[in-house]
């Protein structure tokens, strides 16, 4: 099963995201990314209100994010690629509150999602997965005294055989 997301009616609905951070996108795709894994899915999440010069669609590995220009709007869009996604749209799920966009998806059979009810899985397959640890890739205080060390002693000059 794939998604399709109205990624800016969704937002709204995903704790500690709002529509007014600058990087609200990549964190829904980020966001998204280990549920679709968990899932074995894929998602084609759109955004209105592309800036100038970046409109387009951009693959993010499981998600391809479609960000529309201005002028037009992810609910238009998201209604036109259902139109041409034919009979095979059966095969998705459609994510949105939006009444117009899920007239869009009732009509071509779709499953219908609400924004809510999607956050809600969201939140709960992340509560569910391990998180992952982060190591700290630093060097230990033995380390950079043998650092310092190697430098101190060799000053500006660079030992025997590395000379260019």
């Amino acid at each position: 099963m794939q998604y399709i997301i109205d990624g800016h009616n969704l937002i709204p609905h995903i704790r500690g995201l709002t529509l007014g951070d600058l990087d609200d996108e990549q964190a829904l795709i980020d966001l998204l990314t280990p549920f679709l894994r968990a899932k074995k899915s894929r998602a084609m999440v759109f955004f209105d209100r592309a800036a100038t010069g970046h409109s387009g669609q951009r693959n993010f590995g499981l998600v391809k994010a479609v960000f529309v220009p201005a002028g037009t709007t992810a609910d238009t869009a998201i209604a036109e690629y259902i139109q041409q996604l034919g009979a095979s749209a059966r095969n998705h799920s459609l994510v949105s509150s939006d009444r117009m966009v899920q007239a869009a998806g009732r009509a071509h059979h779709l499953t219908i999602l609400t924004s809510q009810s999607f956050s809600e899985q969201l939140e709960l397959l992340s509560n569910q997965l391990p998180q992952p640890t982060t190591q700290d890739s630093g060097l230990s205080e033995r380390e950079v005294k043998e650092w310092e060390d190697f430098f101190n002693q060799y000053g500006s000059q660079p030992p025997d055989g590395l000379n260019p």
